[in-house]
Parts: structure tokens; C-alpha cells; sequence
């Protein structure tokens, strides 16, 4: 069988420049998928921002619930999906934290509003309004004013460690072609295959 690509690494930031120079809005986005205790599922848009030590990277509060939920199984999935190439990309493996170090390099990078913004929400709690982030955003901006804003405790960064990656291609008749890259563990070779659309 032939595929494209023996490496899913380098053939997935081939299609991810394809969706970049086709302009597919906010190609980065995918959804990540989580599962609560009793495996109740939850999925949200959060962006990609690159690979790190071999995993997709994203951030996030870590009181989040997306958080909470994968401290306690440390699985997951992401799906990036660009409609105007008739393309996805799935990929489900283990999620783990990235360092302390990777989390504040990457916060650092970021616009000054979304770091006051990692101080001023407690993600996914319940909060009485819009009055109330916007109080918290004010608190903030005075308390961080001429300064930079460091990174909080309780945000930073994951990478999810794939051990499957679907290369998904749409095609007429809905006989869409579908590349799987599979292994058993993070150090396990690839094993490659093709699945009925």
C-alpha cells in the first residue's frame, strides 16, 4: 500500500501549510474532545500551537474543566477539520503537561490582553455576569501597570502525544480516503493502514 508519507509528524504540517496558504479561517482551531468520571464526553475549539517534544501543543487554565477532566484520564482527541480542502485530521493519544518553562516561553508570546485575561478568568466557573470579568480585567491592568504580566500558577500548556492520526480526504460519492497512523506506545513504531470511508 502506498501512502503519501511514512512520517504523520511531517506529513500533517504539509496539509496544515496547505490550509495556511489556501487561507482556511483559523486553521490552527481543533476540536478537542475530553471525558468526564462517568465518561460523559465534552468538546470545545482550543488552537493549536505547534508540536512540542513530539505532541500537539495547546494551553489552558489548569481549573478548567477540560483540565480536570484529563488529570483524570490523560486521554483525548483532537480533530482539525478545513471544509474549503474537503480535509480533516483526527488524532487521539495521551495528553500530559508541558513544563513549567514551555508554559511561560509560550505565555510570554501572547498579547497582553489574553495575559491579563489568564489572571482575570476562573475558567468554567459559574460567575454572575459580563460586569464581573470586565471588574477582574480592570483589577488586572492596575495591578500588573507598567509591568509584564507573569505567567499564573494555574495556566499553561499540554501536548498530546498521539498513538493514532487519521489523514482524512473527502471525496466525490463520499468515498473519502482515510490514512491511519497507529502504535501501541509513544515509543512504538507506526503502523499504517487504510480504512473503508
Amino acid at each position: 500500500m502506498s501512502f503519501p508519507s511514512q512520517d504523520p509528524f511531517s506529513w500533517f504540517e504539509s496539509e496544515y501549510q496547505k490550509a495556511v496558504q489556501a487561507k482556511v479561517p483559523e486553521p490552527n482551531a481543533m476540536q478537542l474532545a475530553t471525558v468526564d468520571g462517568e465518561g460523559t464526553p465534552s468538546i470545545r475549539v482550543v488552537y493549536f500551537k505547534g508540536f512540542v517534544r513530539g505532541g500537539f501543543s495547546f494551553y489552558t487554565n489548569y481549573n478548567s474543566q477540560k483540565a480536570r477532566e484529563l488529570a483524570r484520564s490523560g486521554r483525548a482527541s483532537v480533530n482539525f477539520f478545513w471544509p474549503q480542502l474537503a480535509q480533516q485530521v483526527r488524532v487521539t493519544g495521551i495528553a500530559e503537561k508541558l513544563t513549567r518553562e514551555e508554559s511561560e516561553a509560550y505565555f510570554r508570546t501572547r498579547a497582553r490582553l489574553s495575559q491579563i485575561g489568564a489572571w482575570a478568568s476562573e475558567q468554567s466557573q459559574e460567575i454572575d455576569g459580563p460586569q464581573w470579568l470586565e471588574r477582574r480585567v480592570e483589577d488586572f491592568e492596575k495591578r500588573f501597570q507598567g509591568q509584564e504580566v507573569p505567567c499564573p500558577l494555574d495556566w499553561g500548556g499540554y501536548h498530546l502525544l498521539p498513538l493514532q492520526i487519521e489523514f482524512w480526504f473527502g471525496q466525490e460519492g463520499r468515498l473519502h480516503n482515510r490514512y491511519v497512523f497507529e502504535r501501541f506506545g509513544i515509543e512504538s513504531a507506526w503502523r499504517m493502514y487504510m480504512k473503508s470511508p
